[in-house]
């Protein structure tokens, strides 16, 4: 199953910044959307790196002060795991378990993000995916429509 197979199917979570914009915006979207990333992206709107909700924490844990106007290309993670539309789920959900991320981009061509999957909509749709395969194998082991 490829990522563009299931992209109308899982939660539109993608909520982006500008890398010049200031890490309390990025807070405010974890916080308000309830999201665990944040894609940041240059002004021509291909992506650059991404926060997460521990990148502010450990930035805001070295803050003293009003010292938090930190700008978002200042801790972003520049090394993002991602996949394109035309990744496998599986190999896509594979990847998130040995990094330990729950999180990852989808990106187009141009790389500009178009989408954000996360763990428990990978699984559920890997798990459809199995159930419909388990119902065809047992189909045909019966001989339902084979006649």
């Amino acid at each position: 199953m490829y990522i563009k197979s299931i992209l109308n199917k899982i939660p539109d979570t993608l909520y982006t910044i500008s890398d010049n914009a200031p890490l309390i915006d990025a807070a405010r979207i974890l916080s308000e959307k309830h999201n665990g990333i944040v894609v940041v992206c240059s002004n021509d709107g291909s992506m650059v790196g991404i926060i997460s909700k521990t990148d502010i924490v450990r930035q805001i844990s070295h803050c003293h002060g009003n010292s938090c106007t930190t700008m978002a290309d200042k801790i972003m993670t520049r090394d993002i795991i991602f996949c394109k539309t035309d990744s496998l789920l599986y190999d896509v959900w594979e990847t998130m378990k040995e990094s330990g991320i729950t999180h990852v981009p989808v990106i187009d061509e141009n790389n500009v993000p178009i989408a954000v999957l996360n763990a428990k909509d990978t699984l559920h749709e890997l798990l459809k995916d199995a159930q419909y395969e388990e119902a065809l194998l047992k189909d045909y082991v019966v001989g339902i429509g084979y006649r």
